[in-house]
């Protein structure tokens, strides 16, 4: 018995998959092949890196039927923390004037302890007094994005150690390292969300928490977990950033957790929680990504990448909605 052909099944399920290819083989075309090269491919995935780690936390978060506003502002705190115990002896402006150069894995497990930590407490404030998720990570942003400021008295953090420094330099002068560490975390968050009870728990907390309870799940310490997961990768995604930069400001990553919520949006994570892959979160990552750097190739005025972002994000979400509205 042959199967019929269903294109709008096949686009419900591939649908940004072939937006994707689709706008890649335009750029190609209309730049006369400047978009599809190996350099420039390569400066796609290194610029959609820092916030492409950032939209594999926040892909937990929403699948759990939350949302988590803080990601940048702990970028930035994270940020300037740990790039000031990473600074080179004669730095200009130098935080801890007489602290020796410190190894490498200090700033690191700085970065991540602070990334953690707020998004340990913001999990707990969902969790334990019910605040709902919007509320307690805005919350989170302002501190957070306060204390980065009283931290640095609002000046940058630089003359950073070449060994944090190498995080946004290329290994045989090819491969950006920003591209290695996003494509290890993106193996990482797969794993732990197909093959873990962490992650089963996390889709089952979306889908119907109530239920989930009832089963005997620990809703508070997964949703706990999950934010704090995702406060890690945001400082990774400081490290990140401090390395390909050189240095970090407190104002940094200002609006990126609005678009590290527009990527997972558009790979295909629903907001009424439930639905969602790390795999899909590369994908609207890409999205974003591409649609930048092909108006940069084509000379289009940045302001209209706002608009078209806006665009793409609203049909990402009605597309979700026909596809709940089916499912129900």
């Amino acid at each position: 018995m042959t199967q019929r052909f269903d294109a709008g099944r096949i686009f419900r399920t591939y649908g940004m998959v072939i937006v994707l290819l689709f706008m890649m083989i335009l750029l190609t075309v209309v730049s006369q092949g400047r978009f599809l090269t190996s350099t420039n491919i390569f400066n796609v995935l290194t610029q959609g890196s820092i916030f492409g780690i950032m939209a594999l936390g926040m892909t937990f978060v929403i699948i759990s039927k939350g949302i988590d506003l803080s990601v940048g502002s702990v970028l930035a705190l994270s940020g300037v923390v740990a790039a000031s115990f990473a600074q080179v002896a004669d730095a200009t402006e130098k935080y801890f004037p007489n602290m020796p150069v410190l190894s490498v894995l200090v700033p690191v497990l700085v970065a991540l302890i602070i990334g953690g930590g707020c998004g340990c407490v913001s999990g707990f404030l969902i969790a334990k007094t019910g605040i709902p998720a919007f509320i307690a990570t805005l919350g989170m942003q302002t501190v957070a994005r306060g204390f980065a400021l009283i931290y640095t008295k609002g000046r940058p953090v630089s003359n950073l150690i070449p060994s944090l420094t190498f995080l946004g330099d290329k290994i045989f002068g090819i491969i950006p390292v920003p591209v290695i560490v996003y494509f290890i975390m993106i193996i990482v968050s797969y794993i732990l969300l197909n093959k873990t009870r962490f992650g089963k728990n996390t889709y089952a907390i979306g889908g119907n928490i109530t239920a989930a309870e009832v089963s005997g799940i620990n809703v508070s310490k997964n949703l706990i977990l999950i934010y704090t997961y995702c406060g890690l990768l945001a400082g990774l995604a400081a490290l990140v950033f401090a390395g390909r930069v050189g240095s970090v400001h407190p104002g940094a990553a200002d609006g990126y957790e609005l678009t590290a919520i527009a990527a997972t949006t558009i790979g295909g994570t629903s907001h009424s929680g439930g639905i969602g892959t790390i795999v899909g979160a590369f994908i609207g990552t890409m999205v974003l990504q591409v649609l930048r750097n092909g108006f940069t190739l084509l000379g289009v005025n940045a302001y209209w990448q706002k608009v078209a972002e806006g665009l793409i994000i609203v049909v990402a979400v009605i597309i979700d909605m026909r596809k709940n509205a089916k499912r129900d």
